[in-house]
């Protein structure tokens, strides 16, 4: 079961292979996708894709990255090459130069240890799959201790989350006890404009105005954006149940209640009604920080 998990982990684990030792680390912050890239050994590059096949087994998201060291003797023998036939030709071009200038002397050890190219030392696999083994479980160990992190600071998170939902639900309570007050307000608004532009008080009897005013004042009213905002808490909490990956969905829904809250702020000019609208803001803005690091 996938709990709340923070894109933000570190594992570390090491293996004994005869007499080396091989230490992995595994790191990951956020990234809207899965991105992994590795730092290993150039005798270990064959082992790479299988490591990263690892992560994306166990992770969805995060920018994750593999170090792989290697300390000690004995993972891999060394062995000379020696390139004959660069060697040919060297002495081929040295009996050339002898006939040429009728000189005296024969190749030696010593000129040849001197020449460049002719051999190289290379290190290979005494044991390669004693070696892939134990790469491959020092790998799983080293991602288990990184999910435990990510899952530790997920609860964290999640507790946030909730704490912030909570403050939203109450200051949303507050807005619907004004609702009705709110709407008065804007219709109130709207008479005096009337008024103004008129030059006069308008007669209360004037039915058509008083039409006119209630449709307008209509549009003051923040009951959709109220109901719509009430949705959007109850279809965060319920994401945080899910057993999946829901860092993109929470981001959605932040930004769908960012919208109402601002529409809520357009309608409304009351004092309390603004100080409310700045708090809603304030807790959105911080959950869509938060959102950012969820897998």
């Amino acid at each position: 079961m996938m709990m709340v998990r923070s894109m933000t982990g570190y594992g570390k684990h090491s293996a004994h292979v005869e007499d080396a030792q091989i230490d992995i680390e595994v790191r990951s912050v956020n990234h809207r996708f899965l991105d992994i890239s590795t730092k290993l050994p150039r005798n270990l590059l064959f082992i790479e894709e299988k490591l990263k096949r690892r992560i994306k087994e166990k992770l969805a998201r995060g920018r994750v990255d593999i170090f792989v060291t290697v300390e000690g003797k004995g993972l891999f023998e060394k062995k000379v090459d020696i390139d004959y036939g660069l060697l040919d030709q060297y002495v081929e071009k040295w009996k050339e130069v002898k006939d040429r200038y009728q000189l005296t002397g024969d190749v030696s050890i010593d000129m040849v240890s001197k020449l460049e190219d002719i051999f190289t030392v290379r290190e290979v696999e005494s044991n390669t799959d004693v070696l892939q083994l134990a790469l491959v479980e020092a790998m799983d160990i080293a991602i288990e201790h990184l999910l435990a992190m990510r899952v530790e600071e997920g609860l964290r998170l999640h507790d946030d989350f909730e704490k912030r939902l909570d403050t939203i639900t109450a200051v949303l309570e507050k807005l619907e006890d004004k609702r009705p007050r709110i709407v008065e307000e804007y219709r109130e608004k709207i008479r005096e404009r009337i008024e103004e532009y008129a030059g006069e008080t308008l007669d209360p009897d004037e039915s058509r105005v008083l039409q006119e005013v209630g449709l307008l004042a209509e549009k003051g009213d923040v009951t959709e954006e109220l109901t719509r905002l009430k949705a959007h808490v109850h279809q965060f909490r319920t994401t945080l149940e899910r057993h999946e990956a829901i860092g993109r969905r929470l981001d959605f829904v932040v930004q769908e209640m960012h919208r109402e809250v601002n529409t809520i702020g357009s309608k409304s000019n009351d004092t309390e009604v603004s100080e409310w609208v700045v708090a809603l803001k304030s807790e959105i803005e911080k959950l869509k920080e938060q959102v950012q690091n969820i897998e």
